[in-house]
């Protein structure tokens, strides 16, 4: 008696499982994209921070004298991430060069990046991101003259 209670028991199980996968299917959809969408915002943060770069080193490489480049490196830096909506809590450019025809201008940029603001459920941390640029300075071009002008 009690084993064919248990066989209608089972029987009657038919189905559960596709109405189980109907109501979690959702949530795992909903959890997959989420993790992409905090997943696409690193990966936007690093392209906007190395186009930064590339812009700052590409200043930094048009100016006369070591000063003048690192100056340029900077305000160009800050201001390519402003255009690009990229939220920097401490924002921090340094540029290294000689300044002479032929030598190299190397661009860091480095960025701390809240995830937070990104999204509506709030992703909690911060993550700093780092670029490198380099540029050549024109080996033709033409020199300051003697008198600082």
């Amino acid at each position: 008696m009690q084993l064919g209670r248990v066989v209608r028991w089972w029987r009657a199980e038919c189905g559960s499982v596709t109405a189980e996968a109907v109501l979690i299917a959702p949530v795992l959809v909903m959890l997959l994209v989420f993790v992409a969408v905090v997943v696409h915002r690193g990966v936007d943060a690093r392209l906007r921070l190395d186009d930064a770069a590339h812009q700052a080193a590409r200043a930094a490489s048009l100016q006369r004298t070591p000063a003048a480049a690192s100056t340029a490196a900077e305000s160009t830096a800050t201001s390519a991430l402003a255009h690009a909506r990229l939220v920097c809590r401490d924002a921090s450019v340094t540029a290294s060069t000689s300044a002479s025809p032929g030598s190299t201008v190397v661009v860091s940029v480095n960025c701390t990046v809240d995830f937070g603001r990104a999204l509506i459920l709030g992703v909690p941390g911060t993550r700093t991101l780092s670029a490198t640029a380099s540029e050549v300075i024109d080996t033709y071009r033409s020199q300051p003259a003697a008198g600082g002008a």
